[in-house]
């Protein structure tokens, strides 16, 4: 039961015109993906970009940029800062370790003991 969900990094406006219907309002987003379990929080290091027009609300794909475009997203490409690909243990993870080594323990006292 993991939770994946894309955190947005960085938002920003761009006053290009769209290539589908020539408005100049369109947001340039860039995301990073996060899972989320019980155990784990888990950072992706891949950052996903999505250029989508405002008043169209249609997303526009590399293959339809222009170059003002492409120069537009290269300049924010390098503002963009994205967290490190990390993985996080929770307490419940730390919980669960130690009564794993615990029971192992207790079996191994009990064979060597002739408990058992």
């Amino acid at each position: 039961m993991s939770k994946e969900r894309d955190v947005v990094i960085r938002e920003a406006p761009l006053s290009n015109n769209c290539p589908e219907c020539f408005n100049q309002d369109m947001t340039l987003r860039f995301s990073q993906r996060h899972r989320v379990t019980r155990l784990i929080h888990r950072v992706f290091g891949e950052v996903h970009r999505e250029l989508r027009c405002n008043t169209c609300n249609n997303v526009i794909y590399p293959v339809s940029w222009t170059e003002d475009i492409e120069r537009s997203v290269e300049y924010y490409e390098k503002l963009v800062e994205p967290k490190k690909a990390t993985i996080r243990l929770k307490p419940l993870f730390y919980i669960l370790m130690l009564l794993g080594v615990a029971a192992v323990a207790a079996v191994a006292y009990a064979l060597l003991n002739g408990l058992i």
